[in-house]
């Protein structure tokens, strides 16, 4: 019987937790920093190397791990070998956590409802689509079976968005789904960091249009449909260029795809901050994401999105108010939306500033403070 005379104790599980920075860890990190505030004791578990990509928010416990073949800046971890379980057992949780369905996940699990402890997950990805940008849609429908199986007795599951939520109910996954948004640090995105100075360095004159794309570049971004759509801009003969901000394996081939585009490699803090509220509009094709942090981002800057009508984005943008919901995959609607900002300056800044207004809802305090929440009733503590 756990001890309910000091703070709540949650053990979380991560595939990912700081070793390469994504969307998915800076939540978790965001989540367990509000835990402390709140006097809770958040104990993290996952795979971790020497020189991780930023320092860890909290406790943070190494679980043995190997490379992913072919994507090998990511881990898989080797599920709960003895000596974290005995960690485990001394750390005696309230409530278990699981951000990833991967092996650790799965011992986590089968670990903690054979005590009786609560297990929750939030869903961070959609798994399931990324077989098809690797020519392996083959397995895809047996990867959604391990998944229901894998959330379907869980206690709660988090979804990110309404639209992740509607599909996780409707395809079967689970009904005891919640929603655990994401919030955006208004202190780096907002229009203010809009620098031309910047762009002129880059080599982009104050009346270009920009078309920017924020994202890791890796094939289940969407690569391939946003080389197609400014390749169709270009046959059209509309003016614009393409400044993209990230890294990844498939920068090399990617930049083959789009010759002219400016290519600003990674940043992170005010410095993205300045690259987002620098664009004049954001390009987001991707449909495997289940909120869309780039998104939200671009809003805070007052820069529309025009973005795939897929989860995530269908919950942040409101179509023909404050940015474009395209039909995923379709080049000549993403270049129609584009093209529409491109020669209409008045059409995108009222978008734009739409954009802005929508996004100062989404506060991180107040959105971990949801989640917090459900652990303290489940813990019996609330």
């Amino acid at each position: 019987m756990a001890d309910r005379s000091g703070p709540v104790r949650v053990a979380l599980f991560s595939g990912n937790y700081n070793y390469v920075k994504d969307g998915a860890n800076q939540a978790l990190n965001r989540l367990v920093g509000r835990m402390l505030v709140r006097g809770l004791e958040p104990r993290v578990y996952s795979p971790v190397v020497d020189v991780p990509a930023f320092e860890a928010t909290g406790t943070l416990i190494g679980v043995p791990s190997v490379p992913i073949p072919g994507r090998g800046e990511y881990r898989v971890a080797l599920g709960l070998p003895r000596a974290v379980k005995t960690d485990l057992e001394t750390f005696d949780p309230e409530i278990v956590h699981l951000s990833a369905p991967d092996w650790l996940g799965h011992d986590a699990k089968r670990w903690g409802q054979a005590r009786g402890v609560p297990v929750v997950a939030s869903v961070h990805t959609r798994f399931e689509t990324y077989f098809d940008y690797y020519r392996m849609g083959f397995i895809r429908r047996g990867v959604e079976r391990l998944l229901k199986s894998f959330y379907g007795d869980l206690a709660e599951i988090y979804a990110p968005s309404d639209s992740m939520a509607d599909v996780l109910r409707r395809e079967g996954y689970s009904e005891k789904v919640r929603i655990w948004s994401r919030g955006v640090d208004r202190h780096i995105f907002h229009p203010g960091a809009r620098d031309l100075a910047w762009r002129r360095n880059l080599g982009i004159s104050d009346e270009t249009a920009v078309v920017g794309f924020v994202g890791r570049l890796v094939l289940e971004k969407g690569l391939d449909i946003v080389a197609a759509t400014v390749a169709e801009l270009a046959r059209r003969g509309v003016p614009h260029h393409l400044l993209v901000v990230g890294d990844g394996p498939a920068r090399a081939e990617f930049e083959g795809q789009v010759p002219g585009a400016t290519f600003a490699g990674f940043q992170t803090g005010h410095h993205l901050g300045r690259a987002y509220a620098s664009f004049d509009m954001f390009l987001n094709p991707s449909i495997t994401e289940t909120f869309g942090n780039v998104t939200l981002e671009a809003m805070a800057c007052a820069v529309p999105p025009v973005a795939a009508a897929a989860t995530g984005a269908s919950s942040l943008v409101s179509d023909g108010v404050s940015g474009r919901l395209v039909p995923p995959g379709d080049v000549g609607a993403f270049a129609d939306a584009l093209q529409a900002y491109i020669t209409d300056p008045d059409l995108r800044a009222a978008h734009g500033a739409e954009s802005f207004r929508r996004a100062q809802a989404f506060d991180w305090d107040a959105i971990n403070d949801s989640v917090i929440d459900r652990y303290l009733l489940m813990a019996g503590r609330g």
